[in-house]
C-alpha cells in the first residue's frame, strides 16, 4: 500500500493499518470506521433475520432457514443452560450479540488491504474494517450490558437490597462495610471492563499477525509462498477465535444478567 503516492515502510504500513479514520480530537474524537462497519452489519444482521423469518415455512425449509434456525436453537439452549431467572429479554439479547459480535469479528478474515486500498483510491486515507478491533467499540457493547446488570439488580431486588449486597457481602457485618464495599464494586467494574478486553485483545493481535503476514508478500518469492502458506493456516484456525469471541461475550452476557436476577 502507498499512502500520497510514496510508499510504506514496513513500520508505517503497520501503522497504517491500526489507525481509524477519526473526526474530532480529544476526548471527542469519533472513529468514523468502526461506526460504520458497526451499524452496517448490524442493519444487515437485522435485515437478514427479518427477512428469513417473513419466508419460513413450516415444511422442507431452505439453507438458509436451517441455519438461521440452528443459530437461535443454539443460543436459545444456551440461556435455557445458563439464565436461571424468567426474562423474555435474555434470550433476543443474546442472539443480537451473538450474531453482531460474530459478524463485527468476520471482518477480520478480509484480506488486510482490500478495503483500505479500496477506500485510499476513493480520498479515505485510514480505513480499518474491524470494529471489534477498536477498543472504543468492544468497551461501548460491554458498557450497555453493564447498565442491564445495574438496572435489573435494582429492579429484580430493590435499592435496598442492590446496596446490601454491595455492604454486607461476603462479611455480613455493620463494621466490614467499607472492606464489602470496595470488594464488591472492584467485582463488579470488572465485568464490563474484562467483557471489552477479552474481545479487544484478542481480536487486534489477530488482525495484527494477518498484517504481519501480509508484509511478507513484498519480500522475495520464497517468503511470499510462504505468506500464503500462513496467511490460509492463519485464516482457517481464525475462524476458530472468531466464532469463540463471540460464544464467550455472549456467555458472559447471560451469566453477569443471572446474577443480577439472583435475590437472595
Amino acid at each position: 500500500m502507498a499512502a500520497n503516492g510514496e510508499a510504506l515502510t514496513p513500520q508505517g504500513y503497520i501503522q497504517h493499518h491500526l489507525t481509524n479514520l477519526t473526526a474530532g480530537e480529544g476526548f471527542w474524537s469519533w472513529h468514523i470506521d468502526s461506526l460504520f462497519f458497526s451499524v452496517a452489519l448490524g442493519v444487515l444482521f437485522l435485515g437478514l433475520f427479518r427477512s428469513v423469518a417473513k419466508k419460513a415455512t413450516t415444511g422442507v425449509p431452505g439453507k438458509l432457514q436451517c441455519f438461521v434456525e440452528m443459530i437461535v436453537e443454539f443460543v436459545d439452549q444456551s440461556v435455557k443452560e445458563s439464565f436461571h431467572g424468567k426474562n423474555k429479554v435474555i434470550a433476543p439479547l443474546a442472539l443480537t450479540i451473538f450474531v453482531w459480535v460474530f459478524l463485527m469479528n468476520l471482518m477480520d478474515l478480509v484480506p488486510v488491504d482490500w478495503l483500505p486500498e479500496l477506500a485510499l483510491a476513493a480520498g479515505v486515507p485510514y480505513l480499518k474494517v474491524v470494529p471489534s478491533t477498536d477498543l472504543n467499540i468492544t468497551l461501548s457493547l460491554a458498557l450497555g450490558v453493564f447498565a442491564l446488570i445495574i438496572y435489573y439488580s435494582i429492579k429484580v431486588k430493590g435499592i435496598g437490597g442492590f446496596t446490601k449486597e454491595l455492604t454486607l457481602n461476603p462479611f455480613n457485618h455493620w463494621a466490614m462495610i467499607p472492606v464489602n464495599f470496595i470488594l464488591e464494586s472492584v467485582t463488579l467494574i470488572a465485568k464490563p471492563i474484562s467483557l471489552a478486553l477479552r474481545l479487544f485483545g484478542n481480536m487486534y493481535a489477530g488482525e495484527l499477525i494477518f498484517i504481519l503476514i501480509a508484509l511478507m508478500y513484498s519480500a522475495n518469492w520464497m517468503i511470499a509462498s510462504l505468506g500464503v502458506t500462513l496467511h490460509l493456516g492463519w485464516a482457517i484456525f481464525h475462524i476458530l477465535v472468531v466464532t469463540l469471541q463471540a460464544f464467550i461475550f455472549m456467555m458472559l452476557t447471560i451469566v453477569y444478567l443471572s446474577m443480577a436476577h439472583e435475590d437472595h
